[in-house]
Formats: structure tokens, C-alpha cells, sequence
């Protein structure tokens, strides 16, 4: 009873009939496949982990690659079981792809950026990247799209074409430093040489500023209204940008206001003629 079960054909494909018995066999395959790439995946990172091989984001890509392939080769071998044969499946998804065509050009298209950035590694899990003047840290990789993480919180879905195709500024690729540049802008009358010496003694003074590098301040322009200076910092966390900005701001505010300086703001005075004002003045007054 058992082996009729396990021999009842279900199908025919290219002349090989398919039964019970080779579907089961094709499910445990790819069960198998499944099991041995968990296997795979973590020999992988305990032995790359034990010898310090590559940080967590290239362990993580590496495994995803392990993963990738066992799959891969276990469906292929389910498939020749049942009777598929792979140059026909090919072939036929050569004519199918010509059919789609433009339905799955942005499929294939994230499919194959998202191999060339696990394989190229320049970005990983946990670098902090700048997307269309957004900052982010990148959470989980996929064959598809990107997670990441915004300073808001906010989860962003990223595509991988995206990510291969745009400029991307990586913040963690070879180093965490990053420069953090603020402005502020003084009255014209205003000593500047006591701005400046202001502006240097406040970003030496900030917390968690990176010791080898020298702030920089300078004096960019002319306004309308203010004298403008830029004062920029590097720190060692990315991610604390706007705790940065916060903090140097605030001690631009004190330090200036302490010195005595003015800090500028938006302001328009208005001249008239001599003809004007007396035509003004001339002008008898109105009730009330």
C-alpha cells in the first residue's frame, strides 16, 4: 500500500513521470539544503569570528552569500529529481523573461545589486550612510532592498539599485570620524579678532571632539546683515550629529554673549528722501 502511495504518478515532464515519491524527495531536498546552509552558516561565523576575520557586517553579507548558493544547489538538485531539466527551465525562462521584460527589469535589477554589495562589501550592517541627504544606519541587507534606520527613528526601505547606482556617502567605511559645521553670524561691529579667538576657545572646548583634529573657523561671507563665520568639529560618531550641532551651538550662544558680541539677525533699515520727510512732516495729523 505504501509503495503504490509513493509510486502514483502525478505527472509527466519531458518523458520522466513524476510521483509522490520524487515530490517528497524534492520537499526533503530542499529541507535538507535549508538545514545544511543553517549548518553553513554558522561554522562560517564561529570560525571567522574566533580567528577576527571581518567585522559583523561583512560575517553578516558572507552568510546571506552561504545561504544564497546552498539554496540555490539544493533547488537545482530538487528540480532534476522530479525530471526539470535545468537547460530547458533555462530556456523557457529566457522566452518568459522576454515576455516580462520590462515588468522585471527593476526586480532583476535590485536582485543583482543587492549580490554586488554583499560580494563588494562597501556597505554593511551597521554602517551609518547618507541616502538623498538623509542619514541612516543600515539595519538588514536583502537580495532586494536595504533596511535602515533614520535619526527620527523611522524605518527606510531602501532599494538596492539605489544604493550601487547613486552616490552614497559611507560614514564608517574605512573610519567613524565626521565633521560636524555650524554657522553664525555677527554684527559689523563687532571685534572680529575677539569673535574668532571666541569661536576657536568654545569648539576646542566640546565634548567628545576628536583630539587630533585641529577645529577649523572661518569667516565665509559679507551678508546683508551679519558678518557670518562657519565653526566645524570632528567627532567620532556620526550618529551624534545633531547632539553635536545642539551642544556646539549653545556654547557659541554663551561664549559670545559672555564676550560681549552681538549676534546678528535679519533686519532692514529704510532711508527717505529729504523731499519725503519733510512732505511727511508737513502732513497735518489725522483724529483718532
Amino acid at each position: 500500500m505504501y509503495q503504490d502511495i509513493m509510486d502514483f504518478r502525478l505527472l509527466e515532464i519531458s518523458g520522466t513521470s513524476v510521483t509522490v515519491g520524487t515530490v517528497l524527495t524534492a520537499i526533503g531536498l530542499v529541507l535538507v539544503a535549508w538545514i545544511l546552509s543553517r549548518v553553513l552558516q554558522r561554522t562560517v561565523a564561529s570560525a571567522i569570528r574566533r580567528r577576527k576575520l571581518a567585522k559583523e557586517g561583512s560575517l553578516a553579507a558572507l552568510q546571506r552569500l552561504t545561504h544564497y548558493t546552498v539554496m540555490f544547489i539544493g533547488a537545482a538538485i530538487a528540480l532534476e529529481t522530479v525530471g526539470v531539466s535545468l537547460s530547458a527551465l533555462f530556456a523557457a525562462g529566457a522566452i518568459f523573461a522576454v515576455g516580462l521584460g520590462f515588468a522585471m527589469q527593476n526586480i532583476a535589477q535590485n536582485f543583482v545589486s543587492g549580490v554586488i554589495l554583499l560580494l563588494e562589501h562597501t556597505t554593511k550592517p551597521g554602517d551609518i550612510i547618507q541616502v538623498n541627504d538623509t542619514i541612516v544606519r543600515v539595519q538588514k541587507m536583502g537580495i532586494r532592498a536595504t533596511i535602515a534606520r533614520t535619526l527620527d527613528d523611522e524605518e527606510l526601505i531602501v532599494p538596492n539599485s539605489m544604493l550601487v547606482q547613486s552616490s552614497v556617502k559611507n560614514h564608517t567605511l574605512s573610519d567613524s570620524n565626521y565633521r560636524v559645521r555650524v554657522s553664525v553670524g555677527v554684527t559689523y561691529a563687532s571685534d572680529m579678532k575677539l569673535v574668532r579667538d571666541t569661536l576657536e576657545r568654545v569648539a576646542r572646548a566640546m565634548r567628545g571632539r576628536l583630539q587630533e583634529k585641529e577645529p577649523v573657523v572661518l569667516m565665509t561671507s559679507f551678508g546683508s546683515s551679519s558678518v557670518d563665520f562657519e565653526v566645524s568639529v570632528w567627532i567620532d560618531d556620526p550618529w551624534g550629529v545633531r547632539q553635536a550641532k545642539s551642544e556646539l551651538h549653545e556654547g557659541m550662544w554663551w561664549a559670545l554673549k559672555g564676550s560681549g558680541v552681538t549676534i546678528a539677525f535679519p533686519q532692514l533699515d529704510v532711508h527717505l528722501d529729504e523731499q519725503v520727510v519733510e512732505s511727511l512732516r508737513s502732513r497735518p495729523a489725522t483724529a483718532a
